[in-house]
């Protein structure tokens, strides 16, 4: 009995020992192909409606757009990359763009609702096991929308994807009132020559039940080029990258009270996104004064957010 016992310890050991070897390896690839997204990449942005529910339902115009794009890692950790994209405007003309971060087994989740509510969500370890979420980030580094799901290394293929609810794109955001909610089918795959994002979006009506308006396919391509066409990126986010850090570093004070959130983008004219741009021409360069500049973040973020909204009068 007592040798019996030894061998199913012993096996057990073994076991797990192996599925951490193999857990390790797979997160070594995952952190591998996360880091492949980063670069100077030309891309091209296409999208169609391919389908609506609605008798009649005018299909809008197919969207294609294309730009040069630096993304780079600004934050290396073993369980946290942080990417920061930047667009590269006829050559010398800078714009900040959107940024992802990607974090292994995290359990603090903020879900869209809609009307710029988010609510955060806690999810547990056994739910995010061997996962990544990736959390995308607007413009001035405001929340989007965040999922967890796991990196499959297969056949050849390395790829990652999943559901996740969130605001209208910038593309329509202006355009069209139809909808409040886009539910992202994201896919992400690496390529030979850089990366694809994948989309099947669902545009939801999102009232006391949720109603489809229709759906798209989405097909962005991100074909990798020389570093030095992104030269001007690079040079600057030397200048700016302390203000930028701050104003993430004061983001992550107002996520950390694990609440639901309310972002007011626009306040009597004023928008959050050109108050914290102004600031970094204003904070930039050698002579940055962080405690100063800290200040002025948080009391922007203070008038455009708010906490314990009460969703229901949404």
């Amino acid at each position: 009995m007592k040798n019996t016992y030894k061998i199913f310890t012993l096996i057990l050991v073994f076991s797990m020992l192996a599925w951490n070897v193999e857990a390790q390896k797979s997160k070594k690839q995952d952190i591998e192909s996360i880091k492949k997204m980063c670069g100077c990449f030309k891309i091209k942005f296409s999208f169609a409606e391919t389908f609506s529910p609605i008798r009649g339902y005018e299909y809008r115009n197919n969207y294609y757009s294309g730009a040069l794009e630096y993304a780079m890692p600004v934050e290396v950790s073993k369980d946290k990359i942080v990417i920061q994209h930047l667009l590269v405007v006829n050559d010398t003309m800078i714009i900040k763009h959107w940024r992802q971060d990607w974090l292994y087994e995290n359990t603090d989740i903020y879900s869209y609702h809609k009307d710029n509510v988010w609510k955060y969500q806690s999810l547990s370890k056994d739910q995010v096991k061997g996962q990544w979420t990736q959390k995308v980030y607007q413009v001035d580094d405001s929340p989007r929308y965040e999922a967890s799901g796991s990196w499959i290394h297969k056949d050849g293929r390395h790829y990652w994807e999943t559901r996740a609810d969130s605001p209208l794109p910038r593309r329509e955001r202006t355009t069209r009132d139809d909808y409040n909610v886009m539910i992202r089918g994201n896919r992400h795959e690496i390529t030979e020559d850089g990366w694809v994002h994948e989309q099947d979006n669902d545009k939801i009506l999102r009232e006391a039940e949720d109603k489809l308006i229709a759906q798209e396919k989405g097909w962005n391509t991100y074909k990798k080029v020389a570093e030095s066409e992104c030269q001007p990126a690079i040079d600057w986010w030397k200048e700016n990258a302390a203000f930028w850090s701050d104003v993430r570093g004061e983001w992550d004070n107002v996520f950390a009270e694990k609440k639901t959130l309310e972002s007011t983008q626009n306040i009597n004219g004023k928008m959050m996104m050109f108050k914290l741009f102004g600031l970094g021409d204003e904070y930039s360069g050698e002579q940055y004064k962080q405690e100063e500049a800290k200040k002025k973040i948080g009391e922007v973020l203070k008038v455009h957010t708010s906490q314990d909204k009460r969703i229901s009068a949404k």
